[in-house]
């Protein structure tokens, strides 16, 4: 199956009432990770790389691995997700590498750091939207800021300061109207990160309220939920149990996320469990077989356990089962439905 639009998975999901997890890579066990998961649950997938993963693997060896993705497991929906993109420039070259989606985060000014205006994130989501959609190319834009940091992107907001960033439902229906994107990522108080929230987060900082009345202004857009790790205390621990030295953080639940689904959240970006996951299993085998030095002997262990990890999220998410049944649209075939 060719890799499709992002669009097409998230109207399908619509249709369905789930969530399609997005899952970030750097490199090819992650990429095999998430597909060993897919398979195994028949799953649509997202799979996403931010501006400090395609510098880090470089785009010509990510595309590949992409496609090989796709090539090896041909009963499988996979869109090539570019996340947060910090320009249309970037968006322009992702775009040109093969990736069936972008997202302009307009959020933020183009250093990816500061705050932006309501009409800077208009014209260059604007901008992104005109060249992606002509080419039937999927657009997510953000409204509001996230807390947190995440590969040199983020305002780097504590709790408290996203607290005050959060997406305005008549400023979010305007902004879609505005641009004309198909997804929207909301800020209701989550982070980039490991470190999210001090405490197990309540309504008072994780505004689920606020996308049920987004969602209820905008019922033809899918939500896209950002920082949305859980940050599962077992993975944790066993960072911590074999050297490692995290500090008690609390994610978003996954009970929160389905909520979210329920009420318009369509994409739900997970990155860091994934990285936790992967941690603990290197470390393990570090501290238990001090003389292995075959790579291989500890990528196994990490590439089984974020899978573990992702399995897990696309049962939750609703989105096991569905591979086989979403339709295949090739990005010709959907800009002519624009």
């Amino acid at each position: 199956m060719p890799l499709i639009p992002m669009r097409v998975m998230l109207d399908h999901a619509a249709e369905n009432d789930y969530g399609v997890g997005a899952f970030n890579v750097n490199n090819m066990e992650q990429i095999q990770a998430i597909m060993m998961a897919a398979t195994e649950t028949n799953s649509p997938v997202i799979v996403q790389a931010s501006r400090g993963a395609r510098s880090y693997s470089n785009d010509n060896y990510l595309r590949h691995l992409m496609l090989a993705a796709a090539e090896l497991n041909p009963n499988i929906p996979i869109a090539m997700h570019q996340d947060h993109g910090n320009s249309p420039e970037t968006c322009f070259s992702a775009i040109d590498q093969g990736f069936t989606s972008v997202m302009m985060d307009g959020s933020l000014q183009a250093d990816g750091k500061t705050p932006s205006s309501y009409e800077y994130n208009v014209d260059v989501t604007k901008q992104v939207v005109a060249k992606a959609h002509a080419i039937g190319v999927t657009v997510e834009a953000e409204i509001g800021c996230l807390g947190g940091i995440d590969d040199g992107h983020g305002a780097g907001l504590s709790e408290d300061e996203a607290a005050e960033h959060l997406t305005d439902p008549d400023e979010a229906e305007r902004f879609v109207k505005d641009t004309g994107c198909d997804a929207l990522a909301v800020a209701i108080g989550t982070s980039h990160g490991a470190y999210k929230f001090t405490q197990k987060p309540t309504g008072d900082v994780l505004k689920m309220s606020l996308i049920e009345e987004i969602h209820r202004r905008l019922p033809n857009t899918h939500l896209v939920m950002h920082g949305s790790s859980s940050v599962p205390r077992e993975l944790l621990d066993i960072i911590n149990q074999y050297g490692g030295q995290m500090k008690e953080s609390y994610g978003v639940p996954v009970e929160a996320i389905q909520q979210g689904i329920k009420h318009g959240v369509r994409k739900i970006n997970v990155d860091t469990d994934n990285r936790l996951a992967i941690t603990g299993a290197i470390r393990k085998v570090f501290a238990e077989q001090p003389e292995k030095f075959d790579p291989r002997d500890y990528l196994k262990p990490a590439r089984i356990a974020m899978a573990e990890v992702v399995k897990a999220r696309m049962i939750a998410f609703g989105q096991a089962g569905w591979a086989d049944k979403v339709p295949v649209v090739s990005l010709e075939e959907m800009a002519r439905k624009y």
